[in-house]
């Protein structure tokens, strides 16, 4: 695992290499801002960054992580709403055209959903975790009941079951519901497995996971 100054030389790197590469697009964003026409909603996991994923450019796509690539639903109340602010930043202010909800195998944040632990762990002493986790509390149910609580099987089921809820949960935000009747916003669930490399896409149709070429 790298340390802090392991990080700085790969900065280091991204100065010499990258950055003079990328000089051009940096300075187009700084004149003209952000314009991203797609909006990702990812897990935290270290393992899944969307940016290496599809290979994009600086300013190509607006990234919200979270454990488990969580979307609550809508809601007024009181609190401190950073996934929910971070869907209406993009959809209202930067009018991004597509949402994708990526997913991707081997989700600890799902594991926990199916076991409440995280690696057989109890989950963290705040509760944050706890509660984060229990907003698949009703997606776990058909799922453990079909396959269990534990295996790569219930799992997986796990990990889709999360996609399909967090776009479901989208759509009760009545300005994303609005875009997307009107056809302005197209919504997308997506799965990246880390051990074979593919990238599964949600066909609206059948409801199933088909890899990409």
């Amino acid at each position: 695992m790298p340390e802090y100054a392991e990080l700085l030389e790969g900065y280091r790197r991204f100065r010499k290499g990258v950055y003079p590469r990328q000089q051009e697009r940096f300075n187009q964003t700084v004149v003209e801002g952000q314009h991203p026409k797609l909006l990702v909603i990812g897990c935290s996991d270290s393992r899944v960054d969307p940016a290496q994923i599809f290979d994009v450019d600086p300013g190509e796509i607006f990234v919200v992580r979270n454990v488990a690539a969580l979307v609550p639903p809508f809601e007024t109340s009181p609190g401190l709403h950073g996934v929910s602010a971070a869907v209406e930043f993009a959809v209202q202010m930067l009018k991004v055209k597509q949402v994708v909800v990526m997913g991707h195998g081997r989700c600890g944040g799902c594991a926990a959903a199916l076991t409440q632990s995280f690696d057989s762990k109890p989950l963290g002493e705040g509760g944050f975790v706890a509660n984060w986790i229990n907003l698949l509390s009703e997606a776990r149910e058909p799922v453990a009941r079909k396959h269990g609580t534990s295996g790569r099987k219930a799992e997986l089921a796990m990990e889709f079951a999360a996609i399909h809820l967090s776009l479901t949960n989208l759509r009760t935000f009545p300005w994303v519901e609005e875009k997307e009747r009107t056809g302005q916003l197209k919504l997308r669930g997506a799965h990246f497995s880390i051990s074979e490399g593919v990238l599964y896409s949600l066909d609206e149709e059948t409801g199933e996971f088909l890899p990409e070429d």
